[in-house]
């Protein structure tokens, strides 16, 4: 009855219940605030319906619940008017520090005479060539509430789901030299000609073959390589190429097709594509044409990569600025590259399910913007489409 627990064992005895009282009520909060680390997303909204579509976007990020650090920026034609430039060296650095970067759109007619180093679409050439984003997905999904808005016959449309990859780093965009001058020879020496170049180097073919393919491995495992190895060296040397990687991928299927058989094939059996990779002016055409698949533009993501898988994302569509400011514009391009920035960039695919899921709900719902309405369906503006999105993802976190 007199004995006295000694100081050392007191001690240690403290210590331990206090650490077995730190591992079952705060270690796993602490652990959760180390993987929860803050997502950095670079805002861009860009021009046009721009900021009207990301705001939209944001409001659905917002929603989710999650550590974003998201930081907004002057780009396009509205940097161009506050700081003489499109791309600004504060946006670039803010981009460049990002995890991702969301993008709305740049553009507009009253910028065309500017010299081409300070028009609004100079900004997204800078972002892909200083942030190493060479890899362009744009899937071309129609959802099934949707198969009758699209151009195409219900039957060539139905389930649809492509994949696009496109080259963004080289190529005619991004060849050198290029400029105007005098002709010294052609039809008509002594006048005045301007000349771009295209041109691709081995590893640049490699690399994004290598995407195609391990892409493919994931879907239906059917890559067509689309050139025009008939008339260009350029492409000749691409199906070369790609041929070679695809040595390496010998479960996955690889044809090669002409960019005009590609073009004519995609509005009259596109079904029968899987992943289709090409270059840079080539996919800008062709996945501008399969957003005609989907019923509308308004409907098509994009994800932009690079090695580290630091990504630029964006609708398909431009800044309309024929219809900027009166609400009607469709959010759900800029909202499901949103859901493409969580899947790719920022390692949360489960918020990018909610946010895909949400957006069937809503079409399921029958609400629909003025490019994809059609009769039967409810008409809605641009807020009350994010609006919607909102509501279903809430429900679902509430069920």
């Amino acid at each position: 009855p007199g004995w006295r627990t000694p100081r050392w064992l007191a001690l240690n005895y403290s210590f331990y219940s206090c650490s077995r009282l730190w591992n079952k009520r705060w270690w796993p909060i602490f652990y959760k605030s180390l993987k929860m680390t803050s997502l950095k997303i670079a805002v861009l909204p860009g021009d046009g319906i721009g900021p009207e579509i990301m705001a939209e976007a944001i409001k659905v990020l917002d929603v989710l619940d999650l550590p974003f650090e998201m930081e907004s920026a002057l780009v396009g034609g509205a940097a161009y008017d506050a700081f003489g430039h499109p791309l600004p060296d504060a946006t670039l650095k803010l981009a460049k520090e990002a995890d991702a970067v969301l993008f709305g759109a740049v553009g507009d007619w009253k910028y065309d005479t500017l010299d081409r180093p300070l028009r609004p679409e100079q900004a997204i050439l800078g972002l892909r060539k200083n942030l190493g984003l060479f890899a362009n997905f744009r899937p071309a999904i129609c959802y099934e509430q949707l198969v009758d808005a699209s151009s195409l016959k219900p039957e060539l449309v139905a389930g649809l789901d492509i994949l696009i990859i496109r080259e963004l780093t080289g190529d005619i965009y991004f060849g050198q030299p290029r400029g105007r001058r005098t002709a010294v020879d052609g039809h008509f020496p002594g006048s005045e000609e301007a000349f771009d170049t295209m041109r691709y180097s081995r590893p640049e073919i490699e690399r994004i073959a290598h995407v195609a393919f391990q892409a493919a491995r994931k879907r239906d495992k059917r890559v067509t390589s689309v050139d025009k190895a008939n008339v260009l060296e350029t492409f000749q040397f691409w199906k070369d190429v790609v041929t070679e990687v695809g040595k390496e991928y010998p479960d996955v299927a690889l044809d090669h097709m002409y960019v005009d058989n590609a073009a004519m094939q995609l509005v009259k059996a596109p079904k029968k594509f899987d992943v289709l990779v090409t270059g840079n002016m080539f996919g800008d055409i062709l996945s501008d044409a399969a957003a005609m698949l989907t019923g509308s533009i308004g409907m098509l993501p994009s994800a932009s990569l690079n090695a580290q898988n630091q990504g630029l994302y964006e609708p398909s569509h431009g800044s309309a600025p024929d219809i900027a400011g009166k609400g009607i514009a469709n959010p759900l391009a800029t909202i499901l590259s949103a859901a493409m920035m969580l899947r790719f960039s920022l390692q949360q695919a489960d918020a990018a399910d909610r946010i895909e899921s949400a957006v069937q709900s809503v079409l399921a719902q029958g609400l629909r913007t003025v490019d994809i309405y059609s009769a039967g369906t409810t008409k809605v503006g641009t807020r009350e489409m994010g609006d919607a999105v909102v509501a279903a993802i809430t429900k679902t976190t509430k069920g």
